[in-house]
């Protein structure tokens, strides 16, 4: 049978059955194409142990992949071929004999207070055609830094789902479908309720917390790409958006907040995953090495 029939099926029952998230069967379902690409194969008869370890071979000969990302393929090429044995297309797993490579395990890369000062300052003070950009602008990183949204979680912020009077941000369905709530800071609050003002001023109803300038609708992925652009050329700054949510990560643990706390803020589902900021701080690692007993003899 035709692989892409199968795959079909296999995208069809990881969304109506299992409830995948777009973003993970969008995953499956290119690591699979990718597969039989490289293989020039078409039918499932024809994958076997040989082609898929060529497959792995490829990838990390030809385009130089990091473990990180053969990891990430070998996962998705593991559920696929799971599903396949079980509905009966295969007959074994051709990943069995297959090795994986040791993960690098690299400190998560931060910007230090005085960075994210310098971005949120030249964020605001920078030469607007509109106020609304500027408000709105602060607002969003304000947000990233203080809160630690992801990208998709700050797209789909919901006006509803920012509550000023109680203090918290409700993030809806966030990676692995999960709600979470976290609370607002008081400089965040200031900075969130200038934006809502003005918001208000120019009479956007749009349900997305942050929204156009000249439409009233949500801020698409390509409007905030385009504002990262101009915003990393005038602060001469390295960083995506997901290196704020490190530094939001690491700014915590520096200023005193438990590793539970912070996992419930970050949405993590095993703390293990929170864990890794407290290496990535070293202000957190000085203040316990005074802890040592001999330190005052």
């Amino acid at each position: 049978m035709e692989i892409k029939i199968i795959l079909q099926k296999f995208c069809e029952y990881s969304n109506y059955i299992k409830g995948y998230t777009p973003d993970t069967i969008r995953r499956y379902k290119t690591s699979v194409e990718r597969l039989y690409r490289v293989a020039k194969i078409t039918q499932m008869e024809e994958i076997n142990e040989k082609n898929v370890r060529n497959f792995f071979f490829f990838g990390r000969v030809e385009c130089h992949w990091l473990p990180n990302s053969f990891i990430n393929y070998h996962k998705s090429l593991k559920i696929f071929f799971r599903w396949c044995i079980k509905e009966g297309y295969m007959k074994s797993d051709p990943l069995l004999d297959i090795e994986m490579p040791r993960l690098e395990k690299r400190l998560p890369t931060r910007l230090t207070k005085q960075e994210a000062q310098k971005l949120l300052e030249v964020v605001y003070n920078f030469p607007y055609d509109y106020k609304f950009l500027r408000f709105r602008n602060h607002a969003i990183f304000a947000i990233l830094l203080f809160a630690g949204l992801r990208k998709k979680e700050l797209l789909n912020l919901k006006f509803a789902d920012v509550d000023m009077e109680n203090m918290s941000v409700y993030v809806r369905q966030g990676k692995g479908r999960k709600d979470r709530i976290i609370p607002i800071c008081p400089r965040l609050a200031e900075i969130l309720k200038v934006y809502v003002e003005e918001r208000h001023r120019l009479k956007k109803t749009c349900p997305g917390f942050f929204v156009s300038l000249n439409h009233n609708e949500g801020l698409s992925e390509n409007g905030l790409r385009h504002m990262l652009r101009k915003v990393l050329k005038v602060t001469g700054l390295k960083f995506s958006l997901h290196k704020l949510r490190h530094t939001f990560a690491t700014f915590m643990i520096e200023g005193g907040c438990d590793i539970f706390s912070l996992s419930k803020m970050m949405g993590h589902s095993d703390i293990k995953t929170t864990s890794i900021y407290l290496a990535a701080s070293v202000e957190h690692l000085r203040g316990q090495i005074m802890k040592h007993p001999l330190n005052d003899v």
